[in-house]
């Protein structure tokens, strides 16, 4: 049975959302939800527009993000390039998740953060049990059957994860549009990834050894000494800290907002569990989109099998939108296409008609909103002339 409540804090970070939404002069919500295997994870909810007080009168939109982010990202960029307000603005009535262990949901009602057991999970667990609650708790709040559903990057990976297990979910989302899909990941063109995706059972071996569970988390020294470079202006570690970010998601200067990157570490990385990471590695180098691998033995204790069943994706009847990017060394082109064959009811695709545009770029970007956004809310506004349809002409 879930429980649900108000949270009110006083910590400046836990109160970045609503600084930040209510700095703009938009109403902010925050809302708590309990899973069925108990942590306790934060919802942010945008109800209307400055210039749109009618709440809701388009419907239900839920924003997921992505690995490392929280409901943070989809704001920071502002009013004129932020999809919620834009969204908000249309008239709908717009949530955002927290997964668990990011900033905003690193409760349990009987585990602490600092324990080993409380991340022992991955994103197979988010969209599991995250999701679920989430997604009901909105429902619930609004008085609604269903809702739009818009995930970024990892907030693809859990809705894909959740809605080929559980039918009973793909009722309750009318429509899943997907930024960046993480599903299929073989073909990765990042180093970075390349690098570590042959040495994730190792890796994770060094960290259990090392008593290292969560990765990222937002407090720590290094993340501390960037974020005041930053402010300061320093151009050596801006050039650092940008290059980095571009090996990883793709080079793209044109799209980089060096202004906002100071502001991106104020809560950003946002924490994960090693598990997630690991879980992605593991997708990597089997080329299939499985759940969690716990070894030989593991799977057979877990599973009955040696290997980790894959999810069963063509099952699931949810219309869906895929919206990706040539520059993503992520989630590449070939990837994307393969995750197109598999899902049967694909209504559209979206390339952004930008050559360098990248992963981070779908939540960044300068032009995010002329690239990517304006599409997302006309395929919102014409929602109508999708339902009812089948699998798109792929020839």
């Amino acid at each position: 049975m879930m429980r649900f409540n108000k949270l009110h804090t006083s910590c400046r970070q836990l109160r970045a959302f609503l600084d930040i939404t209510q700095s703009y002069g938009y109403n902010a919500e925050e809302h708590v939800v309990q899973t069925d295997d108990g942590y306790l994870l934060t919802l942010h909810r945008i109800p209307h527009g400055v210039k749109t007080r009618e709440s809701g009168s388009e419907g239900i939109v839920f924003l997921q993000h992505g690995l490392l982010c929280s409901s943070v990202d989809w704001i920071v960029a502002g009013p004129s390039r932020s999809l919620p307000y834009l969204l908000a603005e249309q008239g709908y009535d717009v949530w955002m998740g927290n997964a668990r262990g990011n900033n905003y949901s690193r409760r349990h009602v009987s585990l602490k953060p600092k324990s080993r057991d409380f991340w022992q999970f991955s994103w197979h667990e988010i969209g599991i049990y995250d999701l679920p609650a989430m997604i009901d708790y909105t429902l619930n709040k609004t008085g609604q059957t269903s809702l739009h559903y818009i995930g970024y990057s990892q907030g693809t990976t859990a809705f894909l994860a959740l809605a080929s297990m559980r039918n009973d979910y793909s009722k309750k989302v009318s429509m899943f549009q997907a930024l960046a899909p993480a599903v299929f990941l073989s073909n990765a063109k990042s180093p970075f990834i390349k690098a570590l995706a042959p040495l994730a059972n190792q890796t994770k071996f060094l960290l259990d050894s090392m008593g290292v569970h969560e990765l990222f988390p937002n407090d720590t020294n290094i993340v501390q000494k960037v974020r005041k470079s930053l402010y300061r202006n320093n151009a050596v570690v801006q050039s650092l800290l940008t290059n980095i970010l571009f090996i990883i998601a793709g080079f793209d200067s044109q799209q980089m907002d060096l202004k906002l990157l100071p502001r991106i570490l104020e809560n950003t990385p946002a924490g994960a569990s090693v598990n997630q990471i690991i879980h992605y590695a593991q997708c990597i180098n089997s080329g299939e989109f499985r759940l969690f691998d716990y070894g030989k033995l593991g799977n057979e204790i877990k599973y009955g099998s040696r290997i980790p069943p894959k999810y069963p994706i063509e099952e699931i009847t949810t219309p869906t939108v895929i919206h990706f990017a040539e520059n993503d060394w992520l989630c590449t082109v070939k990837d994307v296409e393969k995750l197109i064959q598999k899902l049967p009811n694909i209504v559209a695709k979206y390339q952004v008609p930008f050559p360098k545009f990248n992963h981070l770029d779908f939540i960044y970007a300068l032009q995010a909103r002329q690239l990517v956004y304006e599409n997302v809310l006309s395929i919102l506004k014409n929602t109508s002339n999708f339902r009812g349809m089948t699998r798109m002409n792929k020839g």
